[in-house]
């Protein structure tokens, strides 16, 4: 009898990777409504682990898991995994940031315009029958300059797609350099600060960046500012947004992740209340690289990925 190599599932995942990893060779078994302490019960029997945003991997579980030779994060942040450690332990860890970098990147923009504009804001009054035309009076895009922090796949995605709006596109990476082209041009922090119109955030959440955007980080722009998260909610400190709000130093923050996400849990945090009670702030719950077409294509990617690692 054949051996074959098994992989638990233990987040929500589309069929496609199952089906590509069974063509493949593998035994994929279904373990979504798996609690912790279930998965490490039998976490034994398995050469790969796929996991999304519920999920998180510890050392505990990488020491249970004796035969695990991969990790599979279905997304692109690799926060929820002692990569570190796994790696120690010769695990190989794979994520698919390819698979939803356009899912973020249109989400961005749209958020974007919709704050630039007012458009949420403008819809509500209409609504509730207030008609203010200068209380919602708009920015144009054209001409201002847009900084990423962060030039990895959904940087690069989100550039691409502002060329058609004649912006300027410019990036700060700490570790990549050398990569200016026709849609961005590198530069310095220091250039980011000084000229920037809107900032928007493409980094990982790492100890290095985790509160990185604080009253500190926001006091240095020089002009008041759009921003945008998309990234990792505990990489901006939300209270510091809505103290350079009330100083005028952000004309409008785009939040779809948040330092605690969830209810009742946000509910319970000193700044909620004002939060959702600003009209400059533009709220979504972590569903920036989530689209229908998305869900596909991560597993998509996952799927290749593993079908490269095969000996």
């Amino acid at each position: 009898m054949n051996y074959k190599k098994k992989i638990l599932i233990v987040d929500d995942l589309h069929p496609a990777f199952k089906k590509r990893a069974e063509a493949l060779g593998y035994v994929c078994d279904d373990g979504v409504l798996l609690g912790k302490e279930q998965v490490m019960a039998i976490i034994v029997d398995y050469e790969g682990l796929v996991i999304r945003t519920k999920f998180h991997v510890d050392k505990s579980l990488i020491d249970a898991a004796t035969k695990l030779k991969f990790i599979a994060r279905a997304g692109a942040g690799m926060d929820n995994i002692d990569e570190a450690y796994a790696q120690s332990r010769g695990i190989i860890c794979i994520n698919a940031p390819e698979g939803n970098r356009d899912a973020v990147a249109e989400h961005a923009i749209g958020m974007l315009l919709t704050m630039m504009n007012h458009l949420f804001k403008a819809d509500v009054e209409v609504r509730n029958r207030i008609w203010d035309r200068e209380g919602n009076r708009g920015w144009e895009l054209r001409g201002k300059k847009v900084a990423l922090i962060g030039y990895g796949n959904t940087g690069q995605s989100l550039a691409r797609k502002l060329v058609g709006f004649d912006v300027e596109v410019m990036a700060y990476d700490k570790y990549k350099t050398g990569f200016s082209s026709a849609y961005v041009q590198e530069v310095s922090m220091e250039q980011v600060v000084k000229y920037a119109d809107i900032l928007s955030l493409h980094i990982p959440l790492t100890r290095e960046t985790r509160g990185l955007v604080d009253d500190e980080y926001l006091s240095h722009f020089k002009k008041p500012i759009f921003l945008l998260n998309t990234a990792r909610g505990e990489i901006v400190n939300t209270q510091s947004v809505l103290n350079a709000i009330r100083k005028e130093k952000i004309l409008g923050a785009g939040l779809d992740v948040l330092e605690t996400e969830g209810f009742p849990a946000l509910s319970r945090t000193s700044w909620y209340e004002e939060l959702v009670k600003n009209e400059r702030v533009l709220l979504s719950p972590h569903v920036a690289g989530w689209t229908f077409e998305s869900y596909c294509k991560i597993s998509e990617v996952l799927a290749d990925k593993l079908e490269k690692m095969r000996p």
